[in-house]
């Protein structure tokens, strides 16, 4: 099993590298690799709405998005990290994961996510519960911890001092692996549920 890490801060190694190392050693103790993507120090244009990725199955815009997507399809697992910016996420991540889940046209149904969320002081919640977005209306069970998982700090090293941050971090892991592996185990029980998806209301004949 694999997990994929999209870390949209703009410091590769700032605190939400630290609080995806913290998780990423949780899940190795459990035999789960997991692959951190940095984006938030690349320059990535919101969506047009153009709607090519229809027909195309890709973004128009062929950059990091696209090249994501295979690692996306890979994974059975997503952590979705960002810093808060005057209470929302970083604007770059945003802009990478609406196109990447709008284009990619890929099956994430019981596929796990989870966010981290980093600050220096507040903010963490709403942005939280945006990151999280993602996952419900793509049919992703999102993990619990023991606390909303955000990590405090200002520099990198200051996340260790936030003593029930790691804690937390460390019992996302521990609940997505045993998550990955009980959805493994039903689904070569018992199979996937079937969650058609036919019906739209927004009235486009």
């Amino acid at each position: 099993m694999n997990v994929l890490m999209i870390n949209g801060s703009p410091d590769p190694k700032g605190c939400i590298h630290t609080a995806m190392t913290i998780a990423k050693e949780e899940l190795a103790h459990r035999g789960i690799a997991a692959e951190e993507l940095i984006v938030g120090n690349q320059a990535i244009r919101g969506c047009i709405g153009c709607r090519k990725c229809k027909t195309t199955g890709r973004c128009v815009f062929d950059d990091i998005v696209n090249a994501t997507a295979p690692k996306l399809a890979a994974a059975d697992g997503v952590i979705l990290g960002t810093p808060v910016y005057f209470g929302t996420p970083n604007g770059t991540v945003l802009a990478f994961l609406q196109r990447l889940f709008y284009s990619c046209h890929l099956d994430l149904h019981m596929k796990v996510g989870a966010s981290i969320v980093s600050c220096r002081r507040t903010g963490n919640s709403a942005v939280f519960e945006q990151m999280n977005q993602f996952f419900g209306i793509s049919g992703m069970p999102t993990v619990p911890s023991t606390y909303w998982n955000d990590v405090h700090g200002y520099t990198a090293d200051d996340v260790y001092a936030d003593e029930e941050g790691v804690e937390t971090i460390r019992n996302m892991a521990k609940n997505m692996a045993f998550l990955m592996q009980c959805i493994a185990d039903g689904k070569a029980a018992h199979g996937l549920p079937d969650t058609p998806h036919a019906h739209h209301t927004n009235f486009i004949r």
